[in-house]
């Protein structure tokens, strides 16, 4: 089993997630937060005055899903996150080596 963990564009949750589901994704974890990397940050003006703004709201999801998926939820997340532009996101995978449903104490790749 493989953990993938994308951070994406806010905008493009909903169809990273009905794409995933139509894959056959039963679940996945969904987290908003703020971070920074090529695309710098932008300025933003309050009253009157200037100021940096460096981190900029990202939408982070992780999935649990088995070894032979892998690649095409990876090819799928990048179809339907990417822009083109600078900030369309990262995807990182680890490996698990265990999953346990806890409701019915199933272990391994049946309990996702």
């Amino acid at each position: 089993m493989k953990k993938i963990t994308c951070i994406i564009r806010p905008a493009k949750l909903e169809v990273v997630k009905e794409r995933l589901g139509r894959d056959g994704i039963k679940g996945m974890t969904v987290t908003y937060v703020n971070g920074c990397g090529l695309q710098k940050g932008s300025t933003a003006q309050y009253r009157g005055n200037l100021y940096e703004v460096n981190l900029l709201p990202k939408v982070k999801l992780e999935l649990v899903v088995p070894d032979e998926v892998v690649e095409d939820i990876i090819a799928a997340i990048i179809m339907e996150a990417k822009t083109g532009e600078i900030g369309d996101g990262k995807i990182f995978i680890q490996n698990v080596e265990d999953a346990i449903r806890i409701r019915t104490g199933e272990r391994g790749s049946i309990s996702l």
